[in-house]
């Protein structure tokens, strides 16, 4: 009982540190995923949010970006290593980035304020781990959300957005 309850009061700190995280933090792989991005305050000394940008990782297949009222969205393509087919069409390219940025001062995302941005994408067929570097750019200053943990630094400043990807489970079949 006291290994389980310290082990569980961990993994709630870690979360607590984490200042952008994922709404649905683990998904099954191979299904589609609608990562929500979840902003929960600005930059030091309080300064408002005026710009999210998003480095996906590799393995994401036919990842789109929602767009946000009062936010330009842009991304930025990167080719594939192995391309694929999907319906009949060769795809070359995936998403690599998205882009977030405020469309002036009253769009900003002032930092007592909360909000999410989305975008969707089909997991890796493979269990893993999946991690997100996340910039957030600021009318003062800006956080680079992009550390991994390592033996060394366990709990980084700025951690990385992580999204565990679990096996599929098998589907039951129906006789």
């Amino acid at each position: 009982m006291k290994t389980t309850l310290t082990a569980s009061l961990l993994a709630v700190a870690g979360a607590a540190h984490a200042h952008i995280t994922l709404d649905q933090p683990e998904a099954p792989a191979g299904s589609s995923y609608r990562a929500v991005f979840k902003v929960g305050h600005g930059c030091e000394g309080g300064s408002a949010t005026k710009e999210i940008v998003i480095t996906l990782p590799e393995g994401l297949r036919g990842a789109k970006p929602m767009p946000k009222p009062g936010w330009t969205l842009t991304t930025r393509q990167r080719p594939l290593k192995t391309p694929y087919d999907s319906h009949g069409k060769a795809v070359t390219e995936e998403l690599a980035e998205v882009r977030w940025t405020a469309n002036g001062e009253a769009n900003q995302l002032p930092d007592a304020w909360y909000d999410e941005f989305i975008l969707r994408a089909s997991l890796p067929a493979e269990a893993g781990e999946l991690a997100f570097a996340v910039r957030q750019v600021c009318t003062q200053g800006e956080w680079n959300w992009a550390e991994l943990p390592t033996a060394a630094n366990p709990r980084p400043r700025a951690p990385a957005v992580r999204l565990k990807v679990i096996p599929a489970r098998a589907e039951a079949h129906a006789h």
